[in-house]
């Protein structure tokens, strides 16, 4: 019996030696170490940029720390695509993940870029898709996942408000394309696809445009 007893002993031992390491929570002096990889693109505050006509990268400042690590380990795993990202986020491993996450989370919201161009109507037709949605054609409000304001509703839906509308543009169309599909049940890969081109600049054009204070 003492024979067995330590046998199942040393394999629970060697089960939980050969098992992943579970990351600490995340410390954002750390991370702001860490994060110098991210600044060429997501800035030095987390503000991301916009460019017309090109890609924009999104504002990371304010967002969930478990949004943005749950982001950075499904590019490191393959679940979301993207060529810029992926060779970054493979040089994090998972406790620099947890600490750049950390750090980007509790700097302060900056304001977005993008949709300037947008006059009053299209404007209009963003605020409606954003917080009512459009129930004849069977589009769900932003706000019933990302929460009040579209600040963000935990680690699953990020804040979208203050987001780049050029990023908001850019994700939604690939949504539309299955080029990305690493939200739950896929939600809003079906939503977007009932989303015309000009629905997507409305409503992307829209959240740009709102201030949030605190996030």
């Amino acid at each position: 019996m003492t024979t067995v007893n330590s046998a199942v002993r040393l394999g629970l031992m060697l089960g939980l030696m050969a098992g992943p390491a579970v990351a600490q929570e995340g410390d954002p002096q750390r991370g702001e170490t860490a994060a110098a990889v991210c600044v060429a693109c997501h800035q030095a505050n987390g503000s991301g940029k916009h460019i017309d006509g090109a890609e924009s990268w999104p504002r990371l400042a304010g967002q969930n720390a478990g949004y943005i690590a749950k982001q950075l380990q499904d590019f490191k795993a393959g679940r979301r695509q993207n060529a810029t990202m992926q060779p970054f986020a493979n040089m994090l491993d998972d406790q620099q993940i947890a600490d750049v996450a950390a750090y980007y989370s509790q700097l302060p919201v900056t304001e977005a870029e993008g949709g300037g161009e947008a006059d009053e109507a299209l404007l209009a037709r963003g605020e409606q898709l954003a917080l009512r949605g459009d129930w004849n054609a069977y589009i769900v409000s932003c706000k019933s996942c990302h929460g009040p304001g579209n600040e963000g509703a935990g680690s699953t839906f990020p804040g979208i408000a203050s987001q780049h509308a050029g990023y908001i543009e850019a994700q939604l169309h690939a949504w539309q394309a299955n080029e990305r599909g690493n939200d739950p049940q896929n939600l809003m890969g079906a939503i977007a696809k009932r989303m015309s081109d000009e629905d997507i600049r409305a409503v992307a054009a829209w959240l740009a445009s709102q201030k949030v204070t605190a996030q």
